[in-house]
């Protein structure tokens, strides 16, 4: 029987790279198509159908950030990891503001990224329940469809902005410590720091809060991590 394999778009511009992050996906099991532009990236969103993105920001043409954008409006499904340089810290966080579900500073270790890669499709496993939805006052979290709705109203969410909604609502009145966020959304694995958590929590807010500057969910532990408030 045959395994279907995950596909993986790399879209990197510096053919050195391409073929350095290629040939070990390949060499771990994943189906690997390139891409060198930004503007050869994005049909292949519809024709290779990829489930994550490796995804460059210093590109040629339509650049990185941009890239990511787009992704997130036509395939919003669809993981996604920025690779940077080092010092590009604000290209980093923007990239994370913009959707990204992790990030990678070059130069890097190949088994790291197969990690990272690890790590964010855990996001996508469909549960085996039949059925399983958590409410919260005027929100609910349908985890069997993936699917999330504030006042009945579908809001569209990352794989990652999902799991930490989930680890949140099946945490109520818990204080969770960013590790604990990390080892639970991201995976024990995790060679990141806590920032990546801190963008996803604003980005988050910025989705179910009507008010994100005082949120009435997602409170802040400070000097420790975040609490998930039911709404009085």
């Amino acid at each position: 029987m045959n395994e279907k394999k995950t596909k993986i778009l790399v879209v990197e511009d510096e053919e050195s790279i391409r073929r350095f992050i290629t040939l070990n996906l390949f060499a771990a099991g994943y189906q690997v198509d390139e891409a060198i532009t930004g503007e050869e990236a994005l049909p292949k969103l519809k024709t290779f159908c990829p489930e994550v993105v490796v995804l460059d920001l210093m590109l040629p043409g339509i650049g990185g950030l941009e890239v990511c954008q787009q992704i997130r409006v036509s395939a919003p499904e669809t993981l996604v990891i920025i690779l940077t340089a080092k010092g590009q810290d604000t290209d980093k966080i923007l990239g994370l503001e913009l959707g990204a579900d992790d990030y990678m500073v070059k130069p890097f270790n190949p088994f790291e990224l197969i990690a990272r890669i690890k790590a964010v499709l855990r996001r996508r496993v469909i549960p085996k329940e039949t059925k399983q939805v958590i409410t919260c006052g005027e929100l609910c979290l349908d985890i069997t469809s993936n699917k999330f709705f504030k006042q009945e109203i579908e809001i569209e969410l990352t794989p990652t902005e999902f799991s930490l909604l989930k680890v949140f609502m099946e945490n109520p009145e818990k204080a969770l410590k960013r590790n604990e966020m990390l080892n639970a959304v991201w995976g024990e694995d995790y060679f990141g720091d806590t920032k990546t958590l801190d963008v996803h929590i604003r980005r988050l807010r910025e989705k179910i809060e009507d008010n994100p500057s005082q949120p009435a969910y997602i409170k802040t532990v400070w000097g420790s991590g975040y609490r998930w408030q039911r709404e009085s």
